[in-house]
């Protein structure tokens, strides 16, 4: 894995170069990851922004998730991905929910996380297992969430 600071660069030379904006959704990061992202090279250019919704029925209002959603799932990851690619009208979206820890949480691990990627033409989730204590979980939640996006440009979506 890079540094989230090369990662985040790379994000930005590609959103640039490609005229691509970029939406985050988060939850269980609580508003770190879109600290990260915008402090990218000309972050104002690509990144339109990020809502965060740590509360499920805050999910629910602002980013229409179903109610009774397990808000640690994979369905939850893309739905949130998807309504915040489509509120601040962006190309490439995504989000971040799970449970950091330190305790189980509704019949899910500590360090269970979730990361959901929305583009005009596909969603998708990934499951990731983290270790470590709650900040741990965060920090290393954010730096897959940035390693992801960096992917998602360089390979998948917008190829």
């Amino acid at each position: 894995m890079s540094t989230p600071k090369d990662s985040v660069e790379r994000i930005a030379r590609r959103a640039l170069a490609r005229g691509i904006r970029i939406a985050a959704a988060e939850s269980l990061t609580c508003g770190m990851l879109a600290s990260t992202l915008g402090k990218g090279t000309d972050a104002s250019e690509w990144f339109a922004g990020a809502v965060v919704a740590y509360r499920t029925d805050a999910k629910e209002r602002v980013l229409g998730l179903r109610p009774g959603a397990d808000p640690c799932s994979a369905e939850c990851a893309e739905q949130l991905a998807l309504a915040v690619r489509e509120l601040l009208a962006a190309d490439l979206s995504i989000s971040t929910t799970g449970v950091g820890g330190p305790e189980e949480e509704d019949g899910h691990e500590p360090g269970t996380v979730y990361l959901g990627w929305a583009t005009p033409v596909t969603t998708g989730h990934r499951l990731l297992r983290l270790t470590g204590d709650p900040r741990e979980v965060l920090e290393h939640t954010v730096e897959h969430a940035v390693d992801e996006l960096a992917d998602l440009l360089d390979e998948r979506a917008f190829g």
